[in-house]
């Protein structure tokens, strides 16, 4: 499990780091976005009730 996610941790950094070196402010906008989203929908609790 500790493996697993460290995996996925790394796949967030790598995503994040790619957006930005792509230099193309509207990916690097959506992808700003779409997490501050998702840990707002998270830290709601949304996920859970929609994943029972």
């Amino acid at each position: 499990m500790k493996l697993r996610s460290s995996l996925y941790r790394s796949a967030r950094v790598l995503g994040d780091a790619e957006a930005l070196a792509s230099g193309d402010p509207k990916r690097i906008e959506r992808r700003a976005k779409n997490k501050l989203l998702g840990r707002t929908l998270g830290r709601a609790g949304i996920w859970r009730f929609l994943w029972r």
